[in-house]
């Protein structure tokens, strides 16, 4: 990589860590809010389901604003934003409040991922791999996060430690406001069969015609797979620790005078095995058509959805297996989608496309945190595990006659 694209894979690989590390810290706090709160988990799957989903409905506004305002500022936003959410969530006095604070969150996060992802697909030369490392990034603040909030709870409680996480971000943003590069450098006249730089959207009436191009081609194949992605995606981590702390295998120990949770443990070690994931993705993009790598991970999706909840009545063993087969499934898929809507978008409406793309993955995907907690509350984990397994066949479906296309 030359120095251009150096600064930019720095400065994104940082601030998707710090997304990510917030956003899978929430599900480790669910039980705690459980106890602190009288709700049940149909209400926190809402809660949380509002967080997430503007998470993702902001990140349409979010990719007009990168093609016009431009990246980096809209990156430095986002970590300051998400510190002072946290900062809000450590004083929260009911759940009403919980909520807000998530909801400032989603707002704050949302803007990342079609700026960050634009940038690179605009200013970096070497793409595959920016996307491989971008993901690494991703997936080591998504290990983290958990991880870090485990460690922590073990000394404070969950008030505190969320106000503690709330300081990362505040540096990493001060660290984005000083970074300088050229977001245009990579932009060729064959990108994505649109020669113009970033112009961005200057109207309603362009905003429309730009989505109808959009939505009218191929891409439409791609945003679907997105959303069955993010709703796949939710619905399986949501509530993955509640249920992992339910099995016998995860049982509280007590260790040096303090009981431990090894659910938590678990939970962090399935999404750190997610970087391989995620390194292995972007790999592939350059080696394979991503319509057939999608295809074929959507359809490990499903068997894995299938076997999950036997592998974990089976004993520790086959649970860890499977778990760790899932979390690097579960990543794997993500940079061949990004680099899957660069192929099938024009460079200069980049960030509008990341902006569906992740209205897709994030928006309509946090449905299925609502999805997970009713089945959860009103029927049981074979149902929704059930459900998983049908999303992930209609992605891999979809994915099967866009590769034939």
């Amino acid at each position: 990589m030359n120095r251009n694209d150096r600064s930019i894979v720095g400065l994104v690989a940082l601030a998707h860590a710090m997304v990510h590390t917030y956003e899978l810290s929430i599900p480790i706090l669910i039980p705690l809010w459980l106890d602190t709160f009288p709700v049940g988990q149909g209400t926190i799957g809402l809660v949380v389901a509002a967080g997430y989903a503007l998470f993702g409905l902001g990140a349409l506004p979010g990719g007009i604003l990168s093609d016009t305002v431009g990246s980096r500022r809209l990156i430095a936003g986002c970590l300051f934003g998400m510190a002072a959410s946290f900062a809000l969530l450590s004083v929260a006095p009911s759940i009403l409040v919980v909520a807000l604070a998530l909801v400032c969150w989603g707002v704050a996060a949302s803007v990342y991922h079609p700026s960050g992802l634009s940038l690179i697909s605009t200013g970096v030369e070497d793409r595959g791999d920016a996307f491989a490392y971008h993901g690494i990034a991703g997936n080591v603040g998504t290990a983290a996060g958990p991880l870090a909030v485990t460690l922590l709870l073990l000394v404070a409680d969950w008030r505190v430690v969320t106000a503690l996480l709330a300081v990362p971000a505040v540096v990493a943003g001060l660290v984005a406001l000083r970074v300088r590069f050229d977001e245009h450098a990579a932009v060729a006249a064959t990108d994505g069969g649109d020669s113009k730089a970033s112009v961005g959207i200057s109207s309603v009436s362009e905003f429309l015609a730009e989505s109808k191009l959009l939505l009218a081609g191929p891409f439409v194949a791609v945003f679907v797979i997105v959303m069955l992605s993010g709703l796949y995606y939710r619905g399986i981590l949501t509530f993955l620790p509640d249920l992992l702390s339910e099995l016998p295998a995860f049982a509280p120990v007590q260790f040096a005078g303090r009981e431990l949770e090894p659910y938590r443990y678990a939970y962090a070690g399935l999404l750190m095995v997610g970087v391989t994931g995620q390194y292995a993705g972007g790999k592939l993009t350059e080696r394979i058509p991503t319509e057939r790598g999608i295809g074929i991970t959507f359809a490990a999706l499903a068997v894995l959805a299938v076997v999950f909840l036997p592998a974990a009545n089976a004993g520790l063993l086959p649970l860890l297996v499977v778990g760790a087969l899932l979390g690097f499934t579960l990543f794997v898929i993500q940079p061949m989608y990004q680099a899957t809507v660069a192929q099938y978008t024009p460079s200069g409406t980049r960030g509008l496309s990341y902006g569906y793309t992740y209205l897709g993955v994030f928006g309509v995907g946090s449905a299925g945190s609502a999805m997970a907690g009713s089945i959860l509350e009103y029927s049981n984990a074979t149902v929704l595990f059930g459900v998983l397994a049908v999303l992930a066949l209609g992605g891999a479906s979809i994915a099967a006659v866009l590769a034939a296309r």
